[in-house]
């Protein structure tokens, strides 16, 4: 039967995973690159140094992310969901997210696709913003509970 300590293991795992993939692909930039420009139809050629750019910049606020995550997921797999340090963490993942935004629509200058990653990052900090909007409520809340007993 699934467990909720399974969806946080699985969780977890798939974080890894993305970590894995963000290093590899940080590893290969330069070969995945040029892959991508030899591979595009588009007129891509002399793009080359501001997709390694986009790729290493990026690197770091997804490495950010990735590492909030799983802080998130650690203290969620010990029973401490509604505490400050958890609201902390959601406000740097949707920064990340944001950050990415912003990134990636520097990025859209030189090749306009960019520009839907941007979107999505953009919506996905929004996301992460009520989230955390909701759970500073909730630990609010919590705290007050606590001082009236």
């Amino acid at each position: 039967m699934w467990s909720n300590k399974k969806s946080i293991g699985l969780s977890k795992l798939c974080i890894l995973l993305f970590m894995s993939v963000l290093l590899g692909t940080a590893f290969f930039a330069p070969w995945l690159t040029r892959w991508f420009l030899g591979f595009s139809r588009a007129e891509l050629m002399g793009t080359e140094p501001f997709f390694l750019v986009t790729i290493y910049v990026g690197f770091i606020p997804a490495a950010y992310l990735l590492y909030s995550l799983f802080s998130l997921l650690r203290r969620i797999e010990v029973d401490q969901v509604f505490i400050t340090e958890n609201v902390e963490i959601l406000r740097r993942i949707s920064w990340s997210c944001f950050a990415g935004a912003s990134i990636s629509f520097a990025s859209a200058f030189y090749y306009l696709p960019w520009v839907f990653v941007a979107v999505a990052a953009a919506f996905m900090g929004l996301i992460v913003r009520i989230v955390k909007n909701v759970v500073a409520k909730a630990v609010e809340l919590q705290n007050e509970m606590d001082y009236t007993v």
